[in-house]
């Protein structure tokens, strides 16, 4: 009798393991939305279409034809028709500035324009404020003025004598301050350059107004910080903005960590959604720096906040930018006989930077925009590497700019991942020769040369260096050919990336960059259900219209969190 009692126990516990596990089963097929009736470009390994895709949670749970997503649909199933429209992975800028894109909604915007105007908004700015108060703003660039000439710190007193006035290039690589800026960073004529920075001086050796990286800092470090509440809200808009033009994740490419307490400040009160790589930045000069020694403190942080936020990564800077000649060259500027451009550290500056990186298991990231900062990052991750083997470091170059054909080579066999932003190319190409010249522009912005060699590139925009919209970087890549059609045929045509490859660059590769390639990048079975839905085909449509597509759902772990009104 016990034995029967015994038996029958076990069938009904059995039975009642085997329908829960059926009805769970049952019940994980059901979607919580279905997208159906669309071009699906899923960007795999084989880059496969499909028409119809399911949703549940925040994963994907079915992609493939629009016949068998019909098993997925539930009673409370949320069926989308997309009537044709085509759906991407959600986009992945590799490569920008967040914080900086929050921060430029609270400072003069001066992105590309006549240096005319730039001083009538600094007036205006001025006549608002209680003399003294600081005056800051970001994005001239003179390189598209008529004289193509640095300016002066005479141009800003004219317009703002009683404020100190920061404004910052383009790149971020040099500032335009007034006499009053000066005065209270305490930079006279008998001021040194730093190194990694250099103070551009007039005949008589005074300052001209003109700080190029870190020459900046004894001027910069006086401006009174944001507050939090105001950074945040600065961000808030910068996620916005993303959103906006499709990027459902990105890379903010060097942070502190008063910056990195506003983003996990934002992401526990539900503000913040987008998914974020961090890289920490070092300290000034070869120190450690504050940031560093907190996060190495905590060591890596993945995954936070439901896979939103990742602090995996160092950034750290070893020369400066092309456009104020303080990227690191092999040889002399072109355009400046003598001159070599900046490194910010020794060899044994970085090497100990890297080594430190290493040892906290952290990903390391250089910025090396000159071949000359490029050999430097190189030599160091070889050297580190020998003594301290990691098979899978996917360490990182970015912008990887003005290369030789023995560091494209090597990069690869060294698995050293290229971060690398198309933009640059087409707003560079007005200059970049004259820096460089006829010879090793060959090996500038040389995304084929790249690829070829074995090589996935992580593409970017480096807003807001440039503007974030994903879309001019992938026609950027795919034609040389600024948004204006030049030149015609595009500039060095025989670097460019096929329609694919660009894709690729702003999805997988982007994930690939971060150990995230399983988790995002591509729609299959498994993934973050973030996809875009667009205006056009992005792999038919004539390539001119490429920088014009519109984002018409911007779709993050299946939360619509932006629509085209």
């Amino acid at each position: 009798m016990k034995k029967a009692g015994k038996w029958l126990l076990s069938m009904v516990l059995a039975f009642s393991m085997f329908s829960g596990g059926a009805l769970a089963a049952k019940d994980q097929e059901i979607a919580d939305t279905v997208y159906t009736n669309g071009n699906i470009y899923t960007v795999d390994g084989k880059f496969s279409k499909a028409d119809a895709l399911a949703v549940k949670d925040d994963k994907l749970v079915y992609v493939g034809n629009k016949g068998l997503v019909k098993k997925y649909i539930g009673p409370k199933t949320k069926v989308v028709d997309l009537q044709g429209k085509t759906v991407i992975p959600g986009l992945n800028d590799g490569h920008l500035h967040f914080p900086g894109m929050a921060m430029n909604t609270l400072r003069i915007d001066g992105f590309n324009k006549p240096k005319e105007e730039i001083l009538r908004l600094v007036k205006e700015d001025a006549e608002k404020r209680e003399p003294g108060e600081w005056i800051i703003g970001r994005g001239w660039n003179h390189e598209l003025w008529p004289d193509r000439k640095f300016p002066t710190k005479e141009d800003l007193d004219a317009v703002a004598p009683n404020n100190p006035v920061v404004l910052t290039r383009v790149d971020g690589h040099s500032v335009w301050v007034n006499s009053m800026a000066l005065e209270i960073g305490g930079i006279t004529k008998d001021t040194p350059n730093p190194q990694g920075g250099e103070i551009i001086r007039d005949s008589n050796g005074e300052a001209t107004g003109m700080l190029i990286d870190t020459a900046e800092d004894p001027v910069v470090s006086k401006i009174p910080p944001f507050t939090a509440d105001r950074v945040q809200e600065g961000m808030k808009k910068a996620q916005e903005e993303l959103f906006r033009e499709g990027i459902t994740s990105a890379t903010d490419a060097g942070t502190h960590l008063n910056h990195i307490e506003s983003m996990k400040a934002l992401y526990e009160k539900d503000q913040l959604k987008v998914r974020l790589n961090v890289m920490v930045a070092n300290g000034q000069g070869g120190a450690t720096g504050e940031s560093l020694a907190f996060a190495y403190g905590k060591g890596p942080e993945i995954g936070l906040y439901g896979d939103r936020l990742t602090i995996r990564s160092v950034k750290l800077v070893g020369d400066g930018s092309l456009g104020s000649r303080s990227a690191a060259l092999i040889e002399d500027y072109h355009d400046r006989p003598g001159h070599k451009g900046n490194y910010r550290f020794t060899d044994e500056e970085l090497y100990r930077l890297v080594k430190e990186a290493r040892k906290y298991g952290f990903q390391v990231a250089t910025h090396a925009i000159g071949d000359g900062a490029i050999q430097q990052s190189i030599n160091v991750y070889e050297r580190v590497l020998k003594e301290d083997p990691l098979p899978d470091h996917r360490w990182k170059i970015e912008h990887f700019q003005v290369a030789n054909a023995e560091e494209i080579q090597k990069i690869a066999e060294l698995g050293i991942m290229p971060s690398m932003q198309p933009v640059h190319a087409t707003s560079d190409k007005n200059m970049a020769e004259d820096r460089v010249g006829p010879e090793r522009i060959k090996y500038a912005y040389a995304w084929r040369k790249t690829i070829d060699a074995g090589s996935h590139i992580v593409g970017g925009s480096d807003a807001p260096v440039e503007l974030v919209n994903p879309f001019h970087g992938i026609y950027a890549a795919i034609t040389r050919m600024d948004r204006e059609g030049t030149p015609e045929g595009g500039w060095y045509p025989e670097e460019k990336m096929t329609r694919e490859e660009a894709l690729r660059a702003f999805t997988i590769w982007a994930a690939e960059g971060h150990f995230e390639e399983n988790l995002k990048g591509s729609l299959e079975v498994g993934k973050l259900a973030d996809f875009i839905v667009i205006d056009r085909d992005i792999m038919k449509c004539p390539e001119t219209e490429i920088k014009d597509i519109q984002v018409l759902k911007t779709v993050l772990g299946g939360e619509v969190v932006y629509e085209k009104k």
